[in-house]
């Protein structure tokens, strides 16, 4: 069984819903029509630009274009996930916490499930390699950003708790930890609740596409398992090491609440 081609016109029916939920939008007053249609419209113009790039980037098989993709998709999974906290760090922190989280457990994840688990021939195959870390990097993006802006709104929120207990001897790694421990939870909700519905209330791209391409369902499912375990793994290393930085930040050595660190909040 092959993949169906799809027909511009296919497409414009399933875009039709997106129609249909601006002018809902419109209706309702929700005040989001702009962005559906903006980001509609930025999806199409992305992935039509993308397609041209992997045509290349799989032609040319070089690990300096490799790396090249690569290094664009981290820094702009770094100012998508800056873009999403309500509460940023001030200056470039707000920028580079998020993105040096994911370049270290994005980066570790992928390199090991390429050279180690999946051994492509070369191991940077960018047919092999960049869907993997774009799998990876879009749920440790979401992962991060959710962590990371549960971690400062609770700082600003819970000030006078945490200074109190700084005050009365507290480390400021015992004065935040229960912050920390909320920021980690929340940061990792999305990717638990993705492995707890994967395979009865969804059935994966990846594993669909295959499924679609002609691959029996037993590899199909090994190779399903396989990215949601190193998603997972990226997510819980990226969450963790953004968390803990944003929280050393928002502190300083002599253990004080350092607050004016975070745009708009003194």
């Amino acid at each position: 069984m092959s993949s169906v081609p799809l027909s511009t016109l296919d497409l414009a029916l399933a875009a039709s819903f997106l129609v249909i939920h601006a002018a809902l939008s419109l209706a309702l007053r929700l005040g989001i029509t702009r962005q559906i249609l903006v980001a509609a419209v930025r999806m199409v113009a992305q992935l039509a630009l993308l397609g041209l790039v992997l045509e290349t980037l799989f032609r040319l098989a070089s690990p300096l274009w490799t790396g090249l993709a690569a290094g664009v998709m981290v820094l702009v999974a770094g100012w998508e996930a800056r873009a999403r906290q309500k509460r940023k760090l001030a200056g470039w922190w707000s920028y580079g916490v998020g993105t040096a989280a994911m370049l270290t457990a994005a980066g570790i994840v992928t390199v090991v499930g390429l050279a180690a688990i999946v051994g492509p021939e070369p191991w940077y195959a960018p047919r092999y390699a960049l869907p993997l870390l774009g799998m990876v990097l879009g749920n440790t993006m979401t992962g991060i950003a959710v962590g990371v802006d549960t971690l400062t709104t609770a700082a600003a929120r819970d000030r006078t708790a945490i200074e109190a207990r700084l005050a009365l001897g507290d480390t400021k790694w015992q004065a935040l930890s229960d912050t920390i421990r909320d920021a980690m939870r929340s940061g990792l909700i999305p990717i638990v609740n993705a492995m707890a519905a994967t395979g009865v209330v969804a059935i994966p791209g990846m594993m669909t596409g295959q499924l679609l391409a002609g691959v029996s369902p037993e590899h199909a499912i090994k190779y399903q398992l396989l990215i949601m375990f190193l998603i997972a793994g990226g997510t819980g290393l990226g969450v963790l090491a953004a968390v803990y930085l944003t929280a050393s930040r928002v502190t300083d050595p002599r253990h004080r609440l350092r607050l004016d660190r975070l745009d708009g909040t003194r």
